[in-house]
């Protein structure tokens, strides 16, 4: 009986110790309407609905992509359950016998674009062909704007400039006179 006792233990220690359970964590993005590009971290994971699994916790940047709708970044972050803290980490990742499973879902509600009017458009289509027309550069935006040299006063006129210095060709230093 005590043999058979002892054996019993054995076989379940071993058993413990060969069938160790983990952790399965998974993100979910779901998009009010379906369909649109999911990026989580700057990575493609799907179309939503989307799923990915994660190792870590932590603050994850969201963003969702769908033609006529506006881009949405979301921050959010996620934030471990109690068996994820140090030292039950170790004992749910290894010692656990059964599978743990951590499902977080993310929900996005998509706004659709507003399209500006046609009158907008036809105003700001000439605006911009008049500035093309006076020579006025538009700047694009993000670029730096280029600045120009202030004007010499008036009936002053502005000292010569040799024909190499115009084409950005670079000079000799100037020798001190003794």
């Amino acid at each position: 009986m005590k043999g058979c006792r002892c054996s019993f233990l054995l076989l379940a220690l071993i058993g413990f110790i060969a069938l160790p359970g983990c952790v399965r964590r998974r993100l979910t993005v779901r998009t009010s309407p379906p369909g649109a590009s999911v990026y989580v971290d700057h990575q493609y994971i799907g179309t939503s609905p989307a799923s990915t699994s994660t190792t870590y916790y932590g603050t994850r940047e969201i963003e969702v992509v769908a033609d006529g709708y506006r881009t949405e970044k979301v921050l959010r972050t996620f934030r471990p359950p109690w068996y994820q803290w140090p030292p039950l980490d170790f004992l749910t990742e290894t010692l656990w016998p059964w599978e743990i499973r951590d499902q977080r879902v993310v929900d996005i509600q998509m706004v659709p674009m507003q399209l500006p009017a046609t009158e907008e458009l036809v105003a700001r289509a000439d605006s911009l062909r008049l500035q093309a027309a006076q020579g006025i550069a538009t700047p694009i935006l993000g670029q730096p704007v280029p600045t120009a040299s202030p004007a010499p006063p008036i009936g002053v006129s502005p000292p010569p400039v040799s024909p190499a210095v115009q084409l950005g060709v670079p000079q000799p230093a100037a020798l001190p006179v003794p």
